[in-house]
This record gives structure tokens, C-alpha cells and sequence, in this order.
């Protein structure tokens, strides 16, 4: 695991000082949704700005510890349920598309909002529900969420998501945007530099690091798990794939390596990595239209093996 020397780095100054100035005047919206790609730290800056309206009504000297240990008695933190096997296998897809049945938010877990809001603050002026990835609410749920939205109460909502158009559009009328715009590149080597303890990993060298920051689409988290995710690959597969393989033979061994090793989120990943680094290189169109479709079969978990040699095939006929 990637280890960062600061908790704070994801942070859009932009997005601060408007937080800033609600809190310094006591503004609150009774609901608000932090919106922007994965990994552009909608999540610590909704915990910061939770920590900060907290502290506004409580002299409390443990409310970030509190907060961060998920245990502060007015806040309550909603997440979307998903199988252990999901957690064992690591399978966190990166690039979560739909509401595909294995994480979901509940309308059980929408209906707890009402009774903690029906109990009374234990230290604090407001309570505040926190749901993440507030996308993956089912129907119900979502329903539930409005009626519970449209009663006055003294709580404050704060939904997170990076798809804000699967939200019902009654909910998102009610509530307050709060857009995290993904970060420059500039701003994304600025913190890979003064930021990310670099003693912790060492960055594969057949993968220039602008690579990785084309890859991350101006995604701090994102950056990071591409890193990992990355240095997990072994040497024979990404040995094989420093440019486009012309040899048959090669491409039925690469493709049964990268079958039999990788995880389907890996190998969607690994497809990123190809698509930037062969750009780079042959500057085809047509060879990153071949490696998008590639990655839509993945997903679709049509036999993956196949899947990547016919792809590899196909670009070893290419004129390149």
C-alpha cells in the first residue's frame, strides 16, 4: 500500500473557501452533493467540512478522532453494501459504470436516517448523514431519501458521487452542488513530488510517470491505484507490452498470462496503461479503438482470453 505523508492533499482550495464561507456564516442548505470524478477527494473534504461545523457547537477536543473512527453519536455515515468475496478479491472496479447488483445502498439503510434524525443532538446544533456513493441507491432507497429530504428536520445531508445524473432529479433539485473538478496536471506532479512518501514503492520504469499521470485523468486517487496496481504486474507481461506485438505465438502467451494472473479490474487497468504508452508511440486511432472495444468486453467478462487475443490480433495486422 502507497503511503501519503499528508491526510490533507486531496483538498480543491477552490471548494474550501466556499465551504469556508457557509460555515463562517452559518449558511447550511439542508442538503448538499459533493460531485467529481473517483479519487479527486470528495470524501475528505466532506469529512473536513463535517469536522468544522462540529466544532462550531461543540467543545469537544476529540471530534476529528471521533469523525474518523466513525463512532461521533451525530453523525451517520451511510455506505453502499457489497460482498465479502468483492472485498477478499480486491475487485474495487476503478471505473464503476452501473448499479450492477453487487453494491448497492438499501432502502433499510435509508430508512435508519429518520430515526437518527428523530433522536436529539448529543453535542452538537445539527446531525448530518453522510451517504457515499450516493449513485448506487436503489429505487426504493431513493425514494425513500426524497421524502425523507422534503421533511423539515435539524439535519443536514451530504451526498457523494461522481455520477450525478443516475441521482433522481427531485433529489438533486434539493439540494446544494459542490463540484471537485479534477486536478491539473501540474497540480497532480506537484503532489506525487512534495506529497507521496516515495520510499514506500518504486515506479516500474517501463512506465514513464506522464503515463501515469495521463492515466489518472486528473485523479489524485486515482493516481495512486494505477501505481499500485501497476507495480503488481509481472515482468513477463509487461515485458511483452512495451509496444505492439507482431509475433502470433507471443500474443497467445501474453494473452493466457494476462488471462490466468490479473483480475478483471487489473486488466482494464492494464489496458489503460497500453492505450496511452502505444499512443504514445505509434499515434493510431485506429489501434486505440481497437483496445476501447477490448476493455468493454472485459467488463462485460466476455471470455477475456479470447477477448485479448483476438484484440492483439487484430493490431498485429495493422500497418504501423
Amino acid at each position: 500500500m502507497i503511503k501519503v505523508e499528508k491526510n490533507n492533499f486531496f483538498f480543491n482550495e477552490e471548494v474550501n473557501t466556499c465551504l469556508k464561507s457557509i460555515i463562517k456564516n452559518k449558511l447550511y442548505a439542508n442538503g448538499y452533493i459533493f460531485y467529481g470524478a473517483e479519487g479527486v477527494g470528495k470524501k475528505q473534504t466532506a469529512l473536513k467540512f463535517i469536522k468544522e461545523i462540529f466544532k462550531q457547537s461543540s467543545l469537544s477536543g476529540n471530534i476529528e478522532e471521533r469523525i474518523t473512527n466513525n463512532n461521533h453519536p451525530d453523525l451517520l455515515i451511510i455506505e453502499p453494501n457489497s460482498p465479502l468475496e468483492a472485498k477478499k478479491s480486491k475487485s474495487f472496479d476503478l471505473e464503476k459504470t452501473t448499479k450492477n447488483g453487487t453494491e448497492i445502498i438499501k432502502i433499510a439503510q435509508i430508512r435508519n436516517i429518520k430515526t437518527f434524525l428523530g433522536q436529539k443532538s448529543i453535542s452538537s446544533e445539527k446531525k448530518i448523514v453522510l451517504i457515499i456513493d450516493a449513485h448506487l441507491l436503489n429505487e426504493s432507497a431513493s425514494n425513500c431519501l426524497l421524502k425523507t429530504l422534503e421533511e423539515p428536520n435539524n439535519g443536514i445531508f451530504i451526498l457523494l458521487t461522481s455520477k450525478l445524473n443516475i441521482l433522481l432529479d427531485t433529489i438533486i433539485s434539493r439540494c446544494q452542488i459542490v463540484r471537485l473538478r479534477p486536478f491539473s496536471r501540474k497540480q497532480i506532479n506537484s503532489i506525487f513530488k512534495d506529497i507521496l512518501d516515495t520510499a514506500e514503492f518504486k515506479i516500474n520504469t517501463k512506465l514513464k510517470f506522464e503515463d501515469l499521470i495521463n492515466s489518472a485523468n486528473g485523479s489524485p486517487g486515482k493516481l495512486l491505484k494505477n501505481i499500485e496496481i501497476w507495480n503488481e504486474l509481472s515482468d513477463e507481461i509487461t515485458n511483452k507490452l512495451n509496444s505492439p506485438i507482431k509475433n502470433s505465438l507471443e500474443i497467445l502467451e501474453v494473452s493466457k498470462l494476462i488471462s490466468e494472473q490479473l483480475e478483471i479490474y487489473q486488466q482494464i487497468c492494464l489496458v489503460n496503461f497500453i492505450q496511452i504508452i502505444w499512443w504514445r508511440k505509434t499515434k493510431n486511432i485506429d489501434l486505440v479503438k481497437k483496445l476501447e472495444n477490448l476493455k468493454f468486453h472485459i467488463r462485460k467478462n466476455i471470455h477475456p482470453r479470447l477477448a485479448w487475443e483476438i484484440t492483439l490480433l487484430k493490431i498485429s495486422l495493422e500497418d504501423i
